[in-house]
């Protein structure tokens, strides 16, 4: 039973992180109807920045805020030279383009000295916490902390500040709010701004928690689909949700089911399943906006 209670705290934890990550598809899928297949590698880009900051001295927290202020401007470049271009295209256009970008943005990041080996931030956190039989680690708080954090303001923005509000109005009817006054660019450039603050966020606590490397941060980014489409593509509710139910679910797998599994890896498989019997049984996920086209 202690066995149950230790993977069921290790897949809040990170299903936290896998909702802070899933964020970002929801922020430009809300916005733009555009899935990104290059988070994965703005997750890795605002890891390895503050990496290479706290390397060369700087205090990690001032790194991580660098970090996280530079992905979101990079953000608004990518919406500003490559996705603006696209609007009116067909959407597997736009989907070829985020692929592209993802190869180019891995490509980049494999001529710096970090891609090719893991790495770790030289600040860390020590110390855990016991409490009824489960251990959990200060990096695996902070990593709740954090993610609760960001997914508060987010939430915040999106009900209480007039940008938040314009960006709701513009995935509901992007024609009705263009009407009223609101510019459409701005929140698509926003929107993948944020996206980019996210993802650095994201990267910046998985590198606490687990460690850098490029493949296992630019994996967050496929990793992350089950809980976009389990929770809805556009609902950020969802995202908390689903990285939970998926982060449960992958922790469950790989503390029983890979001693049955010659091999193991039922972990990473599992969720992919549940991505597969969500999108049969309920498409638009648990919280997703169901769409019904008349003809």
């Amino acid at each position: 039973m202690s066995l149950l209670f230790q993977l069921l705290a290790a897949g809040v934890v990170t299903g936290c992180i896998y909702a802070l990550a899933a964020l970002g598809f929801v922020l430009i899928y809300k916005s733009s109807r555009v899935i990104n297949f290059a988070h994965g590698q703005l997750i890795a880009v605002g890891a390895f920045i503050a990496l290479a900051l706290t390397q060369r001295g700087l205090n990690f927290w001032l790194s991580a805020l660098i970090a996280m202020t530079l992905t979101f401007f990079l953000g608004m470049l990518i919406e500003r030279f490559f996705l603006r271009r696209m609007v009116g295209q067909p959407i597997i256009s736009v989907i070829m383009v985020t692929i592209g970008l993802a190869s180019v943005l891995d490509g980049l990041m494999y001529l710096t000295p970090y891609a090719s080996s893991n790495n770790s931030y030289p600040f860390s956190f020590t110390g855990s916490v016991n409490f009824a039989g489960i251990s959990l680690s200060s990096a695996e708080l902070f990593a709740v902390a954090a993610t609760l954090i960001f997914l508060g303001g987010f939430t915040y923005f999106f009900n209480k500040s007039t940008l938040g509000v314009s960006m709701r109005a513009v995935s509901d009817d992007q024609m009705a709010a263009q009407s009223v006054g609101t510019s459409v660019q701005r929140v698509f450039a926003l929107a993948w701004a944020a996206a980019g603050l996210s993802a650095a966020a994201a990267g910046l606590i998985l590198g606490l928690k687990s460690g850098l490397s490029l493949a296992g941060l630019a994996g967050i980014g496929l990793k992350v689909f089950p809980v976009v489409i389990l929770g809805g593509l556009d609902s950020v509710l969802g995202a908390v949700v689903g990285g939970i139910i998926i982060g449960i679910v992958e922790n469950l797998a790989s503390g029983y089911l890979d001693t049955l599994v010659p091999g193991g890896g039922t972990g990473a498989v599992l969720p992919f399943a549940v991505l597969l019997v969500v999108l049969l049984v309920k498409p638009y996920g648990l919280f997703g906006t169901r769409e019904i086209e008349r003809v």
